[in-house]
């Protein structure tokens, strides 16, 4: 019997498993089981060799669906991304994704279908690894513009937590609208507008509270 299966990795204390479970019944999914990678970093830790990741291997089975948040979740870069997809399709796994409700089906017999089917892939890979390579800029800017600041001076306590942070970034780079980061994330749109505008200032801003 086929079972549907949700895949989350939580790399920070201010994400939840639960949220991103939230969001996909949100979506219209009907979620049998959860596999939670937890403190876990997307850009550096590939899927098989995180702890749950590996479970979530040797769970699935053919006829089954695999819930994500977004493509960023199975892989730390383009390559990854891609390699993943793949080989859960050849397992005969299908793929589902919460933002922009994209499906990644192996069993696809129409040569066009197979064509946007990977062309998606490769775009969405790409946009993972664009989002992740963005994210680590951002924090090294961050960190080194934080440092050449006054110690004792942090300013004005920032709005939004790292993971409000983290889900802005990634639907910027998607394209999402401010209107929906805003109502996604609980920020307001000034909040959204001023990490859009300058984002090594809104790392720079989490490091001097965090230190």
């Amino acid at each position: 019997m086929s079972q549907v299966v949700m895949y989350c990795r939580v790399s920070t204390a201010d994400q939840t498993a639960a949220h991103q479970v939230t969001q996909a019944e949100a979506a219209g999914f009907t979620i049998d089981a959860v596999v939670a990678d937890e403190g876990v970093s997307g850009v550096s830790t590939r899927l098989v060799d995180r702890p749950q990741g590996r479970r979530l291997f040797d769970l699935l089975r053919r006829g089954d669906v695999l819930i994500v948040r977004w493509v960023d979740r199975l892989g730390r870069d383009y390559g990854d991304v891609c390699e993943v997809i793949r080989e859960l399709m050849r397992r005969g796994v299908v793929v589902k994704t919460i933002i922009h409700g994209m499906t990644f089906d192996g069993a696809t017999q129409d040569p066009m279908s197979q064509a946007v089917r990977d062309a998606l892939i490769g775009f969405m890979a790409a946009t993972a690894q664009a989002q992740a390579e963005a994210t680590r800029e951002a924090q090294r800017a961050g960190i080194a513009h934080a440092k050449t600041r006054e110690a004792a001076y942090r300013g004005r306590k920032p709005s939004y937590s790292r993971g409000q942070l983290d889900m802005v970034t990634a639907m910027l780079a998607q394209g999402a609208s401010i209107s929906a980061i805003s109502r996604d994330t609980g920020l307001s749109r000034q909040s959204v507008y001023r990490i859009q505008e300058d984002p090594a200032e809104a790392e720079a801003i989490l490091a001097r509270w965090a230190a």
